[in-house]
């Protein structure tokens, strides 16, 4: 898997490829992890080039979720989410716990506020 990112004033964009799972959401999470040291808790997920993500990838997923809302500090939002992987999340009940978004612009728009 491989992960990108680029700051924006307002947010970070965390791009992924590849799969997520038990071996690769370590390195996610890391990421993740690294942007909310330096103080940045607002995210967009661009999930369009992930192919597959474990049950690891979704415990990533909902911890920097946690991290991020912790006494309201921010928020990761997840955009072009691929129909199997949102299958997935609504199989697994975390539908309600993200907002998703078909296109990157709209998604960084929600931190311009």
């Amino acid at each position: 898997m491989d992960v990108f990112t680029t700051q924006y004033q307002n947010c970070d964009v965390v791009k992924g490829s590849g799969r997520v799972d038990s071996f690769t959401a370590p390195k996610l999470a890391e990421v993740f992890l690294t942007l909310i040291k330096d103080g940045r808790f607002n995210f967009a997920f661009d999930m369009s080039e992930i192919d597959y993500i474990s049950s690891a990838g979704l415990r990533v997923m909902i911890d920097i979720q946690k991290n991020c809302r912790q006494a309201n500090r921010g928020e990761l939002l997840l955009v072009n989410v691929p129909k199997r992987i949102s299958e997935t999340l609504e199989l697994a009940g975390f539908i309600p716990l993200f907002r998703l978004f078909d296109n990157l612009e709209n998604a960084v728009n929600v931190f311009k506020n």
